[in-house]
Order: C-alpha cells, then structure tokens, then sequence
C-alpha cells in the first residue's frame, strides 16, 4: 500500500482507487489534470487530506482507497465530488467468520551496517533496557500524592546518578473486584518488570483490594531483586521511608553502564493517535517500514488498537505465522467487538471527531491507513491485555484505541520506546520514550515542542527508504540515551489502565 504518484497537490495511492488525497485545500471550480490525460472539475470545496472522486460512483458501490473498500456511497457521486461522511458509509457490520489463508512471506531489507546495534543497559536477566530509571509504582490511587511529592523528593535527591525518577499516577486497585483487580495487577506488574526501570519503588496504602503482599505475588521472582515494597498505613513516616528504599534501589540501578547490544534485544511499540488523511500515506507506511528493518534484525515490534484493526484484520490474520497465531488473533478481534456488544454498542462507531475532520471517513479506511504500522512482517504471537512479549519479531496485543491506555499497554507488554503517529498533534508522553511522528509537514512546524521527526518529508521529495534511515538513525539515538524525546524533556509520562468491571 505505498503511494504510487503525486502530482502537484494531490496524491493516488493505488491504480485502482476512486479517490485522490487533496494535498492542500480545494476550492470548487478547480481543474485536476489526471496523468492518463483525462481531467476535471471539482464539484465542491475540499479541505487538505480528504478525498475528491476521480470518476462517476453509483449509489451503494465500493469506494476503493489503498486498493480496499472503504465503505460504500450512500448516493450517487459525481465526478470531482469530495467524499466524505456526508456521502460515505462503512460497509462494516455484524460479526464475521475468517478462514486461515495465509499468503507468502516477504522478504525485509536488514538494516544499514552501522545501525545494527545500540547501547543499552543489559539486565542480570538478559534482557535490555535504554534507560536506567527508578520507578514509583502505586497499588491504589490513593496515594497518588504521596508518590508524586517522594517522586519529586528523590528526582532531587538521586536524579544525577540514574536517569531520572518517576512515578505513573492512576486511579485503581480499590473497590476492584474479578478479573478488573486481576487487569490492573497483571499491568502494573508488566510494568514493575520493565527493563527501561534499574529500580522499582513499590507503595500500598494498606486497606486496598490489591494489597501489596498479593501484588508482590503478581511480580515474577527473577524481577524481585530490583524491586522494594512500602506500606504507608503501616510506616510511621513513608516519605521518610520511601527515599531510604530508593537509595537502596539508585545503588542497584548505578552498577549498570551502557554498553553495545545488538539489535535483537531491542522492542518497539506502534501506535497512532490524532490520525488524519495523511496518516495511511505517509507517517503509518514509514513506521511499518522501520518496523520490518528492526525484525530483519532479530528485533520485535508491538501493534495494537484492536478496535482499529476492524475491516483491515484480514491483511493481518493472513500474515499468521501458523495457523494458532491466527486462531488467536481471530479470537482477539472478535473477543473485543463481542465487548461493544455486551455493551450495547455500535461495533463500527469509530473514527473520531478528530479523524473525521482530518479527512478519515469510515471504521475501514481508517484501520487500513492504522495496520500499515505493523508493516508486513509475519504475525509471531498474540498477547492478553497486560501480558509481556516473548517472542522476536510482530506481536499484537490486546487494547483498545484509547492513546493513553494502549501506549500503557504496549510499555507494558515491553517495548523500550514507542512510535506514535499523528496527524492532529498530541503532547502525551507514555512511560517510555514516545516518539511524536507528524503526517505531514504544517503539523511538524507548528508544533515543534510536540513532534520529534516530520514524516511529511515524503510529500515533499525524500523517498522512502531515505526517510526511513532518518527515523531509524533517530531511534538507535534514543535507544542509546545519546537523545531524549520532546515529551521526555517536558516530563509527560502518563499511564492508563483499562477498565471493565464493577467498582463498589
């Protein structure tokens, strides 16, 4: 799904799509000269990243973008009409069987010789990690403050001799019951098992359903030697108490050093949010082709937003590298459009406003623009929610489309940084390093103190395999410590965590 000509202001994407993308804003009247000679005139205003028709469309037909339905038209479109909600409807509905039909590996480029490896901090364990922090991680929201005030005390304290302590803030491990409790322990636990942290400063408030000696439980043994455990009902001053357990931790942490790793040990995580109509042309391919160089290298690369896989799951069940990946990735998807259901809600109800204005239309053109991310790398394994990879190469795990709540779970799952496109812009900054990719290049200069790299390059006559060097050379940078994201600088780290389930 590469993009196959641009011509002045537009782009087509593939020879048989209906549509052009408008590279600019549009006004009526105008004329597009098509390559094969053929030209017309725009039959309404088109605003930068939609789609004008590039010939007559009878009511109820496919529209085809990326060489894929995208929905069917509600009328009939004219010649030169810009399509959009107004005119477009997902083809999506109910819920669908699949049939394992696996097509032929591709071959991925390795990566140039002298971005091979990074250096990184290997683990007693053996895994690696690109930066050496200490984490607060609180068992209950109720002490958010208090981790908050000692995470600011001992970034005071101990922040010139590890890289930086931080605490994740969040609302849970109270009044949780079933499998929500069990949700929130085996993610905070994920977390807590996170290379990225030389230390882990564990605190419970003492009276909570997740209880700190039942949390420990949660907590793999080869991790334990890292981590420290606080009751704060129980420790006359928990500050006090908190920075003694983190010198402790910063001792541990400071015996580590950088040193080469090879690229096998490293894992990113690929995600999307604030998505526009440039979004599937040029950041999404882009970090799909880095995703395929970092595999080809032994590496591994983390997908979700399974909501947003609807209508495109195919292209990826077809890249199951056996038939139980794909028994488990059909499992996935239709384990969460079963959760809308139970909830009484429309499965397809989705782009978001946002989306919609940046020129996405249905469900299904905006999951073929979000799986090109995954590259076209095979499909190794299938996570649950919370759970962490094991396996080298394209894994997908299970999370919604919420930027918050997947970037947790991807950070969770084990990617050391993560990739996250935008066409829209966001400041967010997950638990690892988040690299802010723009769609295109008005967003990149005008947010500067948000993007980290400007994917629009490709509009704008760098080639692809030019760009994605860039982006490449840039996160072995970040993966070195020798470069700090822009939400890194500012200090934007945030976790969600997924909810479903009873608070009492």
């Amino acid at each position: 799904m590469s993009t196959t000509s641009t011509i002045n202001d537009w782009i087509a994407i593939q020879p048989q799509d209906d549509v052009i993308i408008a590279l600019r804003d549009y006004v009526k009247g105008e004329r597009i000269d098509l390559p094969d000679g053929h030209s017309f005139t725009l039959q309404d205003d088109v605003p930068k990243g939609h789609k004008i028709a590039v010939h007559d469309l009878a009511q109820g037909a496919d529209v085809m973008k990326y060489g894929f339905s995208i929905g069917l038209a509600q009328e009939a479109i004219a010649q030169g009409s810009w399509i959009h909600s107004h005119n477009l409807k997902t083809g999506l509905h109910g819920l669908l069987e699949y049939e394992y039909q696996p097509g032929q590996p591709m071959t991925i480029d390795m990566p140039p010789e002298h971005l091979r490896t990074f250096d990184g901090y290997l683990r007693p364990n053996g895994e690696a990690g690109i930066r050496n922090e200490i984490w607060i991680v609180n068992t209950v929201g109720c002490i958010n403050k208090v981790c908050e005030a000692l995470a600011r005390m001992g970034q005071s304290q101990f922040g010139s001799r590890v890289d930086g302590v931080f605490h994740f803030p969040h609302p849970f491990g109270c009044s949780q019951l079933g499998d929500d409790l069990k949700y929130t322990q085996q993610l905070l636990a994920s977390l807590v098992e996170h290379p990225n942290a030389g230390g882990v400063l564990v605190i419970g408030l003492g009276c909570e359903n997740n209880q700190v000696d039942q949390f420990r439980e949660c907590i793999a043994p080869e991790y334990r030697e890292k981590v420290r455990f606080l009751k704060a009902q129980e420790t006359e001053d928990e500050l006090e108490e908190g920075l003694r357990l983190m010198e402790e931790l910063v001792e541990i942490a400071e015996q580590e050093k950088r040193q080469p790793l090879p690229l096998s040990k490293l894992k990113i995580g690929l995600k999307c949010g604030g998505s526009d109509g440039l979004s599937g042309i040029t950041a999404n391919p882009l970090v799909g082709a880095v995703a395929d160089l970092l595999v080809a290298a032994g590496g591994t690369a983390i997908l979700t937003e399974v909501p947003e896989m609807f209508g495109a799951e195919t292209i990826l069940m077809n890249r199951a590298a056996d038939e139980k990946v794909f028994n488990d990735l059909v499992d996935l998807v239709n384990g969460f459009k079963q959760y809308f259901v139970n909830h009484g809600q429309n499965i397809y109800e989705n782009p978001s406003p946002g989306n919609k204005a940046g020129g996405i239309t249905t469900l299904e053109e905006k999951s073929l623009g979000c799986t090109q991310k995954g590259g076209r790398s095979s499909v190794v394994d299938v996570l649950r929610y919370g759970k962490r990879v094991t396996k080298t190469g394209l894994n997908i795990v299970e999370a919604p489309g919420n930027d918050l709540v997947s970037v947790t779970a991807l950070s969770a799952a084990g990617a050391h940084i993560v990739l996250f496109t935008t066409g829209r812009g966001t400041p967010f900054g997950g638990p690892v390093p988040t690299v802010k990719i723009a769609t295109q290049s008005d967003l990149a200069n005008r947010k500067k103190h948000w993007i980290d790299f400007n994917a629009g390059q490709l509009l704008e006559g760098q080639t692809m395999e030019q760009v994605k060097e860039q982006l490449f050379s840039q996160i072995i940078d970040i993966a070195s410590g020798r470069a700090q994201t822009l939400s890194e600088q500012h200090g934007f780290r945030e976790i969600a965590i997924f909810k479903d389930g009873v608070i009492l």
